[in-house]
């Protein structure tokens, strides 16, 4: 099975179970990840998931076997591995152990979130090997770190530690080596706590509000005036009021 997908309370974990390959992305593995995608956004009892390898690495990206084999590996609108243009209104978060690298690197910049460890590396080697980063490599990098920083991962192809990418803000949570997925785990707890209509929207302004012009706040306006007469916005004042643990509704 190259994919295994868990579920723990309102958390999936999606896990690349290829470790003999360091968990390149195969065909196999691209429609594992789709499925699993489609079945969490679709799934309200699910209000997060981790992206996460098995064996002590992330993903090393494109399996290039099975790219001169011409497998499918990406898909018209969900991208590489079914995730890299796919819609994704949940929170995920990335656990990164060993190497990402390539289209691994670029799954973990997919997810809003990235804890990795110590000693994990990432790298966008597609310039080695006259391929370019076209699943988010060259888009999301420059916006997640400075652009003159991004640019020479893009175009050295050469591998970085995460304790030297971390001071640029790329990284949520460092840890220690074994411990990324722990830490994932509790990062995403820590988001489930929350009001799950509050965390979509919020999702919602962040991805899409970095885009907007002038007309920001009465767009944001717009989006978010629905939450403040929701049921979970009553339940949570009512929660606070009392002294208790909100019972959110989603709705």
């Amino acid at each position: 099975m190259d994919i295994k997908v868990s579920f723990e309370d309102a958390v999936a974990i999606i896990a690349i179970n290829r470790p003999e390959a360091r968990n390149a992305v195969n065909a196999a593995v691209a429609q594992g990840i789709a499925d699993a995608v489609v079945e969490i956004e679709s799934r309200p009892d699910i209000r997060a998931a981790i992206l996460t390898g098995e064996g002590g690495t992330f993903c090393a990206g494109m399996d290039l076997k099975a790219f001169l084999r011409k497998e499918v590996m990406r898909f018209p609108d969900t991208g590489f591995a079914g995730f890299s243009t796919a819609k994704l209104a949940k929170p995920y978060i990335a656990a990164v152990e060993g190497y990402a690298l390539a289209g691994g690197f670029e799954l973990a910049l997919t997810c809003d979130f990235i804890v990795a460890s110590e000693t994990a590396s990432f790298g966008l080697p597609e310039v080695k090997r006259g391929l370019v980063a076209n699943a988010g490599g060259m888009l999301r990098l420059p916006r997640q770190i400075p652009h003159r920083i991004a640019a020479e991962l893009v175009m050295t192809g050469d591998m970085y530690k995460a304790t030297q990418l971390a001071p640029y803000g790329l990284i949520n949570r460092l840890v220690p080596e074994g411990q990324a997925l722990a830490a994932a785990r509790e990062l995403a707890d820590k988001i489930i706590a929350n009001g799950p209509l509050a965390i979509a929207t919020s999702k919602r302004i962040l991805t899409e509000g970095v885009n907007w012009g002038e007309d920001m706040f009465e767009r944001q306006y717009e989006i978010t005036a629905p939450v403040f007469t929701s049921e979970d916005a009553r339940e949570g004042a009512a929660a606070f009021a009392e002294k208790r643990a909100p019972r959110w509704q989603g709705k």
